[in-house]
């Protein structure tokens, strides 16, 4: 099971430490965490390697080099099953999701769904799914490059966040900008960068959410919805029920 391999991966305190590491600096190489420990790069190597196998961290090739970014969404779904009902409030400020991360410029999410590309690719763009698992939110476009889409819900008063149509490939890749505008800390960041990219494996889907072009420092309103967002597709693509977190209440 997933799960099974997350819990494994997260026993070792190494490999929480790497996972440390990355959250504290996100994106790095082998050689810059084989230098915060004091263990041989074979060593390092091997706990990577299952850290990736559990999901927990991706890879992500950048010229010659190869670059290490935290996923949090296993984490996430962890919680949801295992924490959430029972240590909420409690869980909430120890899990370190809601904190700043020092160096956000690059933020990949990564997840495994049981679905096919082409109803995954319209839960991403139909409006009404979207907001099932968007924190009430639909986002309404024409899906063609260079077009404009809206993001909007009834609860909100006002546009949540806008932006253009970069690239379109359904059901395979969306790669759109982002303002985001629910609130005048967000409004101030300015245009980031988001792309899905999906790829099928065997009777699921991996689902890959880039979102660049962010500030240093930027404000973590910005992407640290994306491990909830990404929970409750999941969950209701496979199961078709609603995932109850923080924030799929908030605009509904």
């Amino acid at each position: 099971m997933e799960e099974d391999a997350v819990f494994k991966a997260l026993a070792d305190p190494t490999r929480r430490s790497l996972l440390d590491a990355l959250f504290r600096e996100d994106g790095q190489t082998l050689s810059a965490l084989e230098a915060r420990f004091d263990i041989t790069r074979f060593a390092v190597m091997k706990h990577l390697k299952q850290l990736e196998e559990a999901g927990l961290v991706v890879t992500r090739r950048q010229g010659r080099e190869k670059l290490h970014f935290l996923n949090p969404v296993p984490i996430r779904l962890v919680h949801d099953r295992w924490v959430s009902k029972y240590a909420e409030p409690w869980a909430a400020g120890l899990s370190g999701l809601k904190r700043r991360l020092e160096s956000p410029m690059e933020k990949i999410f990564e997840i495994y769904i049981r679905t096919t590309p082409e109803r995954l690719w319209e839960a991403i763009t139909d409006p009404e799914i979207r907001a099932k698992y968007n924190f009430g939110a639909g986002i309404t476009s024409d899906w063609k490059p260079g077009s404009r889409y809206e993001m909007a819900a009834s609860g909100a008063g006002g546009l949540l966040g806008a932006g253009e149509i970069l690239e379109v490939d359904p059901p395979r890749r969306l790669v759109q900008s982002m303002v985001a505008l629910w609130s005048d800390e967000v409004k101030s960041e300015g245009t980031s960068r988001v792309t899905w990219e999906i790829e099928p494996v065997a009777d699921s889907c991996r689902l890959t959410v880039t979102h660049d072009q962010l500030r240093e420092g930027a404000n973590d309103e910005l992407y640290g919805g994306w491990p909830m967002i990404l929970s409750g597709l999941k969950t209701w693509l496979e199961t078709g029920e609603l995932l109850t977190t923080p924030g799929s209440l908030l605009y509904t």
